[in-house]
């Protein structure tokens, strides 16, 4: 029996013909079999430049930052268009003092519109180089933009300001930011060359034992535990604060990267504790200095303790 045009080329093929050639080749000779179970072949190879083109945005999680980075880990004063502007690069030393910021967004204008988070619009945080002096302000907010936060006396040394916000209007709506920008306190810096105390798991504050439990890892999200004690007994006294029983910021040794811990314990009255859960997410391997803020009866507490992260 006589070969058909087609299938005489088909049989020309050598093993070496390109993928493309015998796409051409099935198409022209119109085989309902053949053509059929090899359909595969010319779709993958026509796909593959599309694919190579868009491999950057269609590989999971590409677009998205590594765990812990949420809102970014707070080493730059500007990102997604925001930036973080501050009327005055120094503060006095040993005295009260207003630090005046602004927040412009993508069109360079200041952004006045922001979103509550944890009743605050805006978290703002000051703490020097070596992860000592630490404050956590709500700071007022002027109809122009400007943003005012009553600082307690600093020591001389380098400090880092961070502004944590929401914008909740413009390009960046509903997105979580974190900007930073160093400040100096004038002054001769003592102390700064001190190395953090050791890692631990426990603290003291006004008399309250804080433990933190977790095998927390860099890049990770990890559930983290901390439990309250006073004399020896578990506190089931805690008052909200911030919408919560306790707020949990964190700094990394050496580069002063960023992290807030978030609560996941519900509020429920002037009762909480002895156990806190914590969903805990740290970007960086090695010591991180933790400052948990917790409120008795009507005080205000701070702890503070170096974690060590795996």
């Amino acid at each position: 029996m006589s070969s058909s045009p087609c299938t005489s080329l088909r049989r020309a093929l050598t093993a070496t013909a390109t993928a493309a050639a015998l796409g051409a080749v099935l198409t022209a000779c119109g085989s309902s079999g053949t053509g059929h179970d090899m359909a595969g072949m010319n779709h993958g190879a026509a796909a593959s430049a599309t694919a190579s083109a868009e491999a950057p945005h269609s590989m999971p999680g590409m677009d998205h930052e590594m765990p812990g980075m949420e809102g970014g880990n707070g080493l730059s004063d500007s990102q997604a268009g925001y930036r973080l502007t501050a009327q005055d690069a120094a503060v006095p030393a040993g005295t009260a003092a207003d630090y005046r910021f602004a927040i412009t967004g993508p069109d360079g204008k200041a952004v006045t519109d922001f979103a509550v988070d944890q009743t605050k619009q805006m978290h703002f945080y000051a703490i020097r180089s070596d992860l000592t002096g630490f404050q956590h302000l709500h700071p007022t907010m002027a109809p122009d933009g400007t943003w005012s936060a009553s600082l307690a006396a600093l020591a001389p040394g380098t400090w880092r300001t961070y502004a944590s916000f929401t914008p909740d209007s413009g390009d960046g709506k509903g997105t979580a930011l974190v900007l930073s920008r160093t400040t100096t306190v004038a002054g001769a810096a003592t102390g700064t060359g001190t190395a953090l105390p050791p890692a631990s798991v426990t603290a003291q504050a006004d008399g309250y034992t804080v433990t933190v439990t977790g095998d927390l890892m860099a890049n990770m999200a990890h559930g983290m535990t901390v439990g309250i004690a006073k004399d020896g007994k578990p506190v089931t006294d805690l008052q909200p604060y911030l919408d919560t029983y306790a707020h949990l910021t964190a700094f990394h040794e050496g580069d002063m990267a960023f992290a807030h811990l978030h609560p996941e314990t519900t509020v429920n009255g002037d009762h909480g504790g002895p156990d806190l859960s914590f969903h805990a997410e740290f970007a960086r391997s090695g010591n991180w200095r933790l400052f948990l803020q917790f409120r008795t009866a009507g005080q205000l507490h701070t702890a503070a303790l170096t974690l060590k992260v795996g």
